[in-house]
């Protein structure tokens, strides 16, 4: 069985005209659609909200670096166990960071890769949220500002973390499936 969602998928000749177009542009810049794409089509108008969201978030220069946003996404999604979430963040984090050992060994456990004093704070933080979020505190923050984190860095970090664990949700109760394209890249 080859399918990418447990609900029906629209197919590039009955998506709306934005999603098609941000299917053109992921073929050009990736080589592929990315499964989450074409699942999510189903309802357009909220793909595309989400879409420019999760593009905001992750996918251009801010206070973090783009290899500790996708940390966040590969910690997040591990815990969570999402499967398309981890895989395909997964291989963005190899490529961001060139280290598929890296990638591979956050997915599973992340105290057990070698992390950076900052990646370490980001990784427990992101973490506690994932797993507790009714147990935070301003204390919380204080590993992340010893870590060297501004406030717009733990601001942005914790959005990170939001849009994962909501997509994560998303992915996980509709069966998304990882394209096969992510097993590969970055390694």
């Amino acid at each position: 069985m080859n399918r990418i969602s447990w609900l029906a998928v629209p197919d590039d000749t009955t998506a709306p005209e934005g999603v098609q177009k941000l299917h053109a542009k992921a073929r050009a810049n990736l080589g592929f659609v990315p499964n989450v794409f074409r699942a999510q089509a189903l309802n357009p108008d909220t793909f595309l909200a989400w879409w420019n969201d999760f593009n905001t978030l992750v996918n251009r220069e801010g206070h973090l670096t783009n290899a500790d946003r996708e940390l966040l996404a590969v910690v997040v999604s591990g815990l969570n166990r999402c499967v398309y979430c981890a895989v395909s963040h997964g291989a963005a984090l190899r490529e961001s960071s060139g280290d598929a050992t890296l990638a591979d060994t956050v997915a599973v456990n992340w105290r057990h890769a070698p992390l950076s004093p900052q990646q370490a704070a980001l990784c427990a933080y992101a973490e506690k949220l994932t797993l507790t979020p009714a147990h935070m505190t301003e204390h919380d923050l204080h590993g992340l500002r010893t870590a060297g984190l501004n406030d717009h860095a733990i601001l942005e970090a914790t959005q990170v973390i939001g849009m994962f664990n909501m997509t994560n949700r998303v992915s996980s109760a509709l069966g998304f499936t990882p394209n096969a394209e992510y097993f590969m890249k970055g390694r």
